[in-house]
């Protein structure tokens, strides 16, 4: 099943979507907004899965489905945490500045808590103030939860996995070192997060879906030009079970919890490429000396996809240009 919400209001309408993209059904008889569905599943899910089966069998009240429309699937959220999955990124940024990574990032995750009051749809612009902010893009994968209990382990955790979509964690790495040299984490280096228009139930990814990742390649372009095409069910060090096991240790996840695997990324990067420009540019100072690589300047374009073993778009894609605020 395939989900999606309009723009409407602060928190959208929720939309049921065909498998192809095509099409939608408007689904507020059942529920108006997806944190709504998030919050009853277990007795929305059957109703909204009987709507979608209409929508594919051709029904008469269907409407085209144009991304442009989307906010993202929860345009607001009580919760997004963002983690590291892939070490190997992390290995190629503490190399290029002749750093050691600590033997503990290989057994517990690394994570963040983002702002999750103003999340961005798939066509969205990213709006910066200056270039020379070192405006970045970072394609990843997330999950979304329903409620899930303090101290779950990974192997409860992939119940509560209700949903997966693409992320552009958009970051200003020339903000970052100064927040990060308070020794108080980051802030302003982490604005808005933009979202595949739509977002899918595990079981619409079929085989390339283990219960905690999903082994497809997640293709980037950049300025209109291919840029990257890791497998995001390779070379990560957590799977989101894991990475919700850690997030619930202490605390109790809401419903409609976002948690982000980070920026996707593979030991043969020269075979595949990148999923930012940070790691590509750390590339380039391993290699040369020195990065050459730009961040994004205004004008430019982001496009972040991925598709299923037959080439098509699973969420739709992740269209963004670089704007001045």
């Amino acid at each position: 099943m395939k989900l999606a919400s309009l723009k409407h209001g602060r928190d959208g309408r929720l939309v049921v979507v065909s498998r192809d993209l095509a099409w939608y059904m408007d689904a507020r008889v059942i529920t108006p907004t997806m944190q709504g569905a998030l919050d009853n599943w277990s007795a929305v899910e059957p109703k909204l899965r009987s709507l979608a089966d209409a929508l594919e069998r051709g029904a008469a009240d269907r409407k085209p489905f144009v991304a442009q429309e989307c906010a993202a699937p929860l345009p607001r959220a009580y919760h997004w945490v963002d983690g590291s999955a892939y070490i190997v990124h992390v290995e190629l940024v503490r190399k290029a500045r002749g750093a050691e990574v600590p033997a503990t990032f290989y057994t517990d995750p690394l994570v963040y808590q983002g702002g999750s009051d103003d999340m961005l749809g798939a066509r969205d612009p990213i709006l910066a103030t200056s270039e020379d902010l070192g405006i970045d893009l970072e394609a990843e994968v997330a999950v979304v939860t329903d409620d899930v209990p303090m101290s779950t382990t990974a192997i409860e955790a992939e119940k509560h996995i209700k949903l997966v979509m693409l992320v552009n964690d958009v970051t200003l790495r020339n903000v970052i070192p100064a927040e990060l040299a308070k020794g108080f984490g980051f802030y302003q280096g982490k604005p808005s997060t933009a979202f595949s228009p739509v977002a899918v139930t595990p079981d619409e990814l079929g085989d390339a879906w283990d219960g905690g990742k999903v082994s497809l390649p997640l293709v980037s372009h950049v300025r209109g030009k291919p840029f990257g095409k890791p497998n995001a069910g390779i070379d990560l060090t957590f799977d989101f079970r894991q990475l919700i096991a850690h997030v619930s240790r202490t605390r109790k996840l809401g419903a409609g919890t976002i948690v982000g695997s980070g920026t996707v990324a593979n030991r043969n990067h020269e075979q595949v490429g990148s999923s930012c420009l940070a790691e590509v540019r750390c590339i380039e100072t391993i290699r040369d000396g020195k990065a050459s690589t730009p961040f994004l300047k205004f004008g430019d374009t982001v496009h972040i996809e991925m598709m299923d073993s037959a080439g098509r778009s699973i969420f739709g894609a992740i269209e963004q240009t670089v704007t001045k605020a």
